[in-house]
């Protein structure tokens, strides 16, 4: 893009999917963009992730969409298991999802970030190793200062910085005042591959409780996950790897299947990511000259599956908005025209997301009913949510 002057300077907090996106359209858009992420470099690998619906003409539009579907993971099945690891149904995932076949993308996360920041890197400056401190919206613009040393104004700041997001503690307050907590808590790690898997998802379920193991392809790795019910978040293990382990152990001591060797594995895994599942829900996404986008303002949880497509549709639609907005109105308009399908997308928790981890036998054998019938159906149809927002046609500054 010919710039005939300087656009407004913006600081992303954040470069993960959201932050990277954003960058992306805003830079596009005329603004002198700089990230600052606390990270020292991108990170690789990661599990997968799906881009689906809008988010696809997303991706479309910013002209990254062949190569995404060069590193496309294909998974071709996903099997369910009982307590005693018999065969429940064997189904392929769009059955589940209600994806669409041929079209929907599921890749590794690393290699969608690193085909966002690739389109970006010789035009947005990037801050690795570094974080926001304090934001001060007193003055003309937003005087940051960094945990790195230095400080510096910029006339927009947005936060992209996960579901625990920095900055949204800081302008708008603590985090439970917005998360929205769903039952369950969840580790995920990487370990070998000892079970043959090949772009498939095998999950064993009893009530309660869930493990699966996945393997995106053909690699001499596969992703662990855990997932158990608890009336609270289990707040006491956050901190402490002893203690997410400690309390992982005692969750699933009986459990059958391939669990103990799964839990072994946790025993010595450098990579686990334990959480509480739930979601991020704000009356407003922005204040003063400081919006959030992605998880940070409105994480659907990976029950609805949508925490991708919802990152990289708000950060074009936020983008966008501000094309030839000031500020304050191209944030409403980011709000106005997005709201609508972020809640549609966070609703599916309720239209099927959750009853993947049924919490009583009665449910977890309906929920098995519900899959046998489905291995017997033709595909489903793709999920409206998923489709729900037509992206406008933007201007530029």
């Amino acid at each position: 893009m010919i710039r005939t002057a300087p656009g407004p300077k913006v600081l992303i907090s954040g470069a993960g999917i959201a932050g990277a996106a954003l960058a992306f359209w805003l830079d596009r858009h005329g603004f002198e963009v700089t990230v600052v992420e606390k990270a020292g470099t991108l990170r690789s690998g990661g599990y997968p992730v799906d881009v689906r619906g809008t988010a696809l003409d997303v991706v479309e539009r910013m002209g990254i969409l062949p190569r995404l579907r060069d590193a496309h993971i294909d998974l071709r099945r996903i099997t369910f298991r009982d307590g005693d690891g018999g065969e429940v149904a064997s189904l392929h995932p769009h059955a589940v999802t209600g994806g669409v076949a041929g079209r929907d993308l599921e890749i590794r996360r690393g290699d969608l970030t690193d085909a966002l920041y690739t389109t970006v890197r010789d035009d947005v400056e990037f801050l690795f190793n570094d974080s926001v401190d304090t934001l001060d919206q007193s003055g003309h613009g937003v005087d940051v200062t960094f945990r790195g040393g230095g400080s510096r104004t910029f006339d927009l700041v947005f936060g992209a910085d996960g579901m625990h997001s920095r900055t949204r503690e800081m302008i708008f307050g603590p985090e439970e005042r917005f998360r929205r907590y769903l039952g369950y808590c969840f580790a995920v790690f990487t370990m070998r591959n000892t079970f043959g898997l090949s772009h498939e998802t095998v999950m064993w379920n009893t009530p309660g409780r869930a493990a699966a193991l996945y393997a995106v392809g053909d690699d001499d790795e596969v992703h662990a996950f855990l997932n158990f019910a608890r009336p609270e978040p289990s707040f006491d293990a956050f901190g402490s790897p002893d203690a997410q382990r400690g309390l992982l152990a005692e969750v699933f001591a009986d459990a059958g299947w391939e669990v103990p060797g799964i839990l072994a594995a946790l025993h010595d895994a450098d990579d686990v990511f334990f959480d509480a599942v739930g979601q991020i829900r704000m009356p407003r996404w922005s204040s003063g000259r400081v919006a959030l986008v992605g998880d940070a303002a409105y994480a659907p949880s990976f029950l609805t599956g949508q925490g991708t497509s919802l990152a990289l549709v708000g950060a074009c639609m936020l983008a966008g908005s501000l094309a030839d907005l000031d500020h304050a109105a191209g944030f409403a308009a980011y709000e106005h025209g997005t709201r609508d399908f972020v809640t549609l997308n966070q609703n599916l928790v309720g239209q099927g997301g959750a009853t993947l981890f049924p919490t009583t036998a009665r449910a977890l054998e309906q929920r098995n009913e519900r899959l046998r019938g489905l291995s017997a159906m033709p595909a489903p149809e793709p999920r409206p949510a998923h489709s729900a927002l037509t992206l406008p046609a933007f201007g530029s500054r």
